[in-house]
């Protein structure tokens, strides 16, 4: 495999493609791959590459041929889904593990992010307590989109059924390496598991965070299908609010805006669902939610963006709160976090330092992930 990075993106590029690119630049966020953004004379686009060893703390591989199933699911999605939401892939080089695809909006130049000709990451704003409840609607929206007409159409989506790459990078690094760290939940994840792995409804995304939406002015471009697979869409429903309620620990003084996210996510995403009993889905992204905390605390892959232990040891009763089956539904998961995160702000409000916390516990447990 031609290895492409920065350096030689342009010659690499100009040599196999016949394309004269101006501009080169890495993109970040993620663990698995190169990703670069490309300048040419024309319309900017991103090339992508897949690597075998993640940029993790712990060791963690995964099969390089994963891009193509992340070709092979954009172009089989891009047409199902608003226009703008699924990027179109350009060209693919599968000798060399790499396909190249169009570029998200630029925001428009007056903003900060299109006076730096970026793209806006929804991560990035709910980091920084930027709240849009229009984006939590919009979410939903897609995926329920994604989920009810893939589920409505299995003979072209089930060709995704392989699901090698999912467990490589989401089922072993998330769950079991929750079930070897926390064992006093191991019987609950094992449960999910076996769940997962058998039911074959629509096609799961299985990266579905804010990390992959990129906000333009017609919505916004989800990115990183490699994971995706037809399977259990209770996953993504889990994942997504895992990440929505992480951010809310971080800042939880403006946890109603973050509820608001999560209440207008699940009202959008429930009137696009037609195809499954969605009391029955809801009570599985529940579950799935409560893995999902665990597993961004505890798994090969923790958040770098929670390094107090008393905000992660928050997320970890939660977690063991919902996955045990304390809050089968998602008011009563949002009545569980709304008193635990009041205790966080009091302490907060009371003086009890974060960086004094962060001390006790040693260097955070830093991640390029979300």
């Amino acid at each position: 495999m031609y290895e492409i990075d920065i350096a030689n993106a342009e010659m690499y590029l100009r040599e196999r493609h016949g394309i004269a690119a101006t501009r080169v630049q890495a993109l970040s966020g993620g663990v698995s791959n190169v990703v670069l953004r490309v300048e040419t004379a024309g319309e900017p686009f991103v090339l992508k590459q897949s690597r075998p060893q993640l940029r993790t703390r712990d060791a963690w591989f995964s099969d390089l041929d994963r891009i193509y199933r992340e070709q092979e699911v954009m172009q089989a999605l891009v047409d199902r889904l608003p226009p703008l939401t699924v990027p179109r892939v350009l060209f693919a080089d599968r000798e060399n593990f790499v396909f190249a695809m169009s570029h998200a909006p630029i925001p428009n130049p007056s903003s900060p992010e299109g006076a730096r000709g970026r793209v806006a990451v929804w991560k990035e704003s709910l980091l920084a307590g930027d709240i849009d409840p229009a984006m939590g609607e919009r979410a939903g929206r897609v995926l329920g989109m994604m989920h009810e007409a893939t589920a409505r159409d299995p003979g072209r989506f089930g060709v995704f059924r392989d699901r090698t790459v999912f467990v490589q990078l989401r089922v072993d690094p998330f769950y079991r390496k929750i079930q070897e760290r926390r064992p006093e939940v191991a019987d609950a994840v094992q449960a999910l598991i076996d769940s997962m792995m058998m039911r074959q409804d629509a096609l799961c995304h299985g990266d579905y965070t804010p990390k992959n939406m990129l906000v333009h002015g017609q919505g916004f471009m989800l990115v990183d299908y490699e994971t995706a697979h037809f399977g259990d869409p209770a996953m993504d429903l889990g994942l997504f609010l895992t990440h929505l309620l992480l951010k809310a620990v971080r800042r939880p003084g403006q946890r109603s805006g973050y509820f608001e996210l999560i209440e207008g996510f699940w009202r959008s995403y429930r009137a696009e669902v037609r195809c499954q009993s969605l009391g029955e889905l809801e009570q599985r992204g529940v579950a799935h939610w409560g893995a999902g905390l665990l597993a961004r605390i505890d798994g090969t892959s923790p958040v770098d963006y929670l390094p107090e232990e008393r905000r992660r040891e928050s997320v970890r009763r939660l977690g063991r709160l919902i996955l045990r089956g304390a809050a089968p539904c998602l008011g009563g998961v949002l009545d569980r976090c709304d008193r635990e995160l009041s205790s966080l702000e009091r302490a907060a409000e009371n003086g009890v330092s974060d960086a004094m916390d962060a001390r006790k516990q040693g260097p955070p447990l830093h991640d390029a992930g979300e």
